[in-house]
Parts: structure tokens; C-alpha cells; sequence
């Protein structure tokens, strides 16, 4: 087992990969970012929004925020293409009970194809069998229900329904998943 934040790593099933953010994906992130649709279910304090310059964010995304054990984004890619379509991230990281916490965001174009799905099912794989963490959580904007079907499918369960500040006028009204 390795801790978790010890590599960078690569995950990959026959149809998509999960890998680090190059500077060659900043126009596909930046139209990425800029998409209020793809948003419209997420915490506006997103890393990846908080800049405007996507090459600087890229920059810095494997600097601080990964070093001091915050936060894990990698680029989702069809494997066939590497080419970005959506970004996979891991959060929350609790080291002395073994928790973190999973979050996706795909490119419009992308939605409804199973990428979320697969995405997810890597990313649960990787943590279990080559992590120490034993509880992986997620929440989800109670309208969101293509992420609710996508952790269901997963083998999420849902545990409550919560107020939560993800940076609106008004607290947000969310699910909580547990795995």
C-alpha cells in the first residue's frame, strides 16, 4: 500500500485515463472552466476557477495544493485520444482515519456516455487496492441527478442531506455519499 500523495498517479480501464495535467490541455481546460453549465452543480471555489490564466493554474496545481496534501485533480482523457475531457478530483483528505472525498466534471459533450461512471469506478479501485483509505465520501447538489445515478452505480449510498456554504448568496442544499 502507498500512502495517499505519494505519486502522481495513472489510471487507466480499455476506454478512458485519468492522468496529470499537462499545458498542452489549457484550451480544452480553459472552455472547460468557462462553461457555467458544467458549474451550475459545483462549489464556485473550484481550484481550476479560480484562475484566469489556465497555464498558470497548471502551473500550480501539482505545486502547493497537492504538496500539503489538499487536493489530487487529474485530467480524465478517452484513452484512444488523451486528449481532456474532464477533470477527476480528490479532496479532503483525512490521513489519521483514512477518508477522502471524489469529484468529477466532464465537458458537455461528453456527458451521458459513461465517462462519469468510469471515471468514478477508477478512481474507488485506485483508492482500495493501492491506498490505505477505507472511506471515500462525495456530495452532490440535490438536483444534480446524473451525478446522484453515477455514485449510485458505484456503490454509493446516500447518508444524509445537508446545508452547505459552496460560495452562493445562500447555503446549499446537498446529498452526502458514502463508500
Amino acid at each position: 500500500m502507498q500512502a495517499m500523495f505519494s505519486e502522481i498517479p495513472v489510471l487507466e480501464d480499455e476506454r478512458i485515463r485519468l492522468r496529470k495535467i499537462n499545458d498542452s490541455d489549457a484550451l480544452t481546460l480553459e472552455s472547460l472552466v468557462n462553461n457555467d453549465r458544467i458549474y451550475r452543480y459545483l462549489p464556485t471555489y473550484l481550484f481550476e476557477r479560480q484562475y484566469q490564466d489556465m497555464h498558470r493554474m497548471i502551473a500550480e496545481l501539482y505545486d502547493d495544493l497537492y504538496l500539503n496534501k489538499e487536493s489530487l485533480i487529474l485530467g480524465i482523457c478517452l484513452k484512444d485520444k488523451d486528449e481532456l475531457c474532464g477533470l477527476a478530483e480528490f479532496y479532503g483528505f483525512k490521513d489519521y482515519i483514512h477518508k477522502i472525498s471524489i469529484g468529477y466534471r466532464l465537458l458537455e459533450e461528453y456527458w451521458g456516455k459513461g465517462i462519469a461512471s468510469r471515471t468514478v469506478a477508477l478512481m474507488v479501485d485506485y483508492l482500495y487496492s493501492f491506498t490505505e483509505i477505507e472511506i471515500i465520501t462525495a456530495s452532490t447538489m440535490v438536483e444534480n441527478m446524473a451525478s446522484r445515478r453515477v455514485l449510485e452505480k458505484n456503490g454509493f449510498i446516500q447518508t444524509t442531506i445537508a446545508e452547505e456554504d459552496w460560495g452562493y448568496q445562500e447555503p446549499v442544499t446537498v446529498n452526502k455519499w458514502f463508500r
